[in-house]
């Protein structure tokens, strides 16, 4: 049965990551930026201000936690596996030159995250436990009447967050400590399932406040190994960036210079990994205090900044520093066990654990984060009386995820997650409006001194 069912799942994943979606997807950013007037880059000073200073009525206003607290969670979902073996994969099959649409890829994504910020605080609801519920769910219901399409973003999201929520990100761990340190796949198992139930089961607040603990300390630590790998060797920074830039436009390091390739991979890639426009991150967004939903939106784009522009641009760096040592070639591998390689070449010693520490708290973090999405829009669909229960069922598929095989259950995830982007664009898009207008009202509040 599985034989007949792959090929199809195979299939079907190829066309819904096809040429089309990655359009729609960066289509709908570089729509939301010119309506907005580059509003991410005139804005991102601010942005980040709001991200780590904290305004002494900050407290009083309505939500369940900071905008730290919102970004952090939503960056442990965000920062994972696809800042490490995404980057490789897209430089192996498009080439250095990948790196550079990459960057693309999360400027124009930063407004559409910008846009999903603004409409998930807009049109939040509290729930009947007293805490704030919004997402894509709630937008396409609210504010464009559509609760069938709102009803098929929720339960494609539930869906999604068994596999690359959980599954798929504890075997990750799992394989990546038995390649390294020999312990069995199943002691892992154990191990990461207890983990993630300690948090799990405290709710939003307790995901918020060890996502804010764990997605500072492993992004800077492996940002900082990354920045130790380049400082050692400097001399091959300018031929690194000169490289993307030359074969962003020639793709001359793919065979036949299909340039195509090189837009294609760096742009898939970097929509995997930033998220951007798949409707997940707004999940947490809505659950911030705040006074404006422009100011929450403003946070929310710094995450595809932080985890795009910073940490994917590190790997990207390193890894067409080590092409370039190399005399130009990636050799067989790819994913993971290429950044790996490069790393410890680099760094010996100590940069396979560089990496190898990174896919473990990126794929531990991404499970905290993607079961508050999962559990909010199983809450949308059941009620707020199946939370535990669905909590209980995520938990155990973390343990499920370190012995099992995945192709299976990877294809059906990874198809899940980009049909849910379909309604969430869409969103974006009609309301469009409402954002634009939620910027300007921003703006000119701002500026009579009736917010700071």
């Amino acid at each position: 049965m599985i034989e007949l069912i792959q090929p199809f799942m195979e299939k079907v994943s190829g066309l819904v990551w096809g040429p089309y979606m990655l359009v729609l997807l960066v289509g709908t950013g570089v729509f939301l930026t010119f309506r907005l007037m580059f509003w991410q880059i005139r804005m991102l000073p601010l942005a980040f201000k709001q991200v780590f200073s904290k305004h002494k009525d900050a407290d009083q206003h309505q939500g369940d936690i900071s905008h730290f607290g919102a970004l952090m969670t939503a960056l442990s979902a965000t920062i994972g596996t696809g800042n490490i073996a995404g980057v490789a994969t897209a430089c192996v099959l498009g080439g250095p030159g990948a790196v550079f649409w990459m960057w693309m890829t999360a400027l124009f994504g930063m407004a559409t995250k910008y846009g999903e910020g603004v409409l998930a605080v807009k049109f939040r609801v509290e729930n009947e436990k007293g805490q704030m519920s919004g997402g894509p769910m709630y937008y396409i219901e609210r504010g464009l009447k559509l609760k069938w399409l709102a009803i098929v973003f929720a339960v494609l999201a539930t869906l999604a967050s068994f596999g690359i929520g959980s599954s798929v990100q504890s075997n990750t761990v799992a394989l990546a400590v038995e390649n390294n340190l020999g312990i069995e796949t199943w002691i892992t198992g154990l191990i990461i399932t207890l983990f993630s139930a300690l948090v799990i089961l405290g709710g939003i607040k307790s995901i918020a406040k060890a996502s804010s603990f764990i997605v500072p300390i492993m992004a800077v630590g492996y940002v900082l190994g990354g920045l130790i790998i380049i400082a050692n060797h400097l001399e091959l920074v300018v031929p690194a960036f000169k490289l993307i830039f030359h074969d962003a436009f020639t793709g001359e390091a793919v065979a036949g210079g299909a340039i195509g390739a090189v837009i294609r991979y760096g742009v898939a890639r970097g929509v995997f990994s930033n998220e951007a426009g798949m409707g997940s991150a707004p999940i947490a967004a809505a659950a911030a205090k705040t006074d404006h939903p422009a100011r929450q939106g403003l946070v929310s784009m710094t995450g595809t900044f932080i985890d795009t522009i910073i940490v994917c641009t590190i790997t990207g760096l390193v890894l067409v520093m080590g092409y370039i040592m190399a005399g130009n070639s990636f050799g067989t591998e790819t994913g993971a066990v290429l950044t790996t390689q490069i790393f410890e070449k680099m760094l010996p010693g100590y940069g396979g654990w560089i990496v190898t520490f990174g896919i473990i708290f990126f794929a531990y973090s991404t499970i905290l984060g993607w079961c508050y999405y999962g559990e909010k829009c199983a809450s949308y669909l059941l009620g707020e009386k199946f939370v535990v229960v669905y909590r209980l069922v995520y938990i155990a598929s973390v343990f499920i995820g370190t012995i099992a095989t995945l192709d299976l259950v990877w294809l059906f995830a990874d198809t899940f997650n980009g049909l849910m982007a379909v309604p969430n664009l869409i969103a974006l898009l009609l309301l469009s409006g409402v954002i634009v207008k939620e910027s300007k009202d921003f703006v000119a509040r701002r500026k009579s001194g009736e917010l700071y």
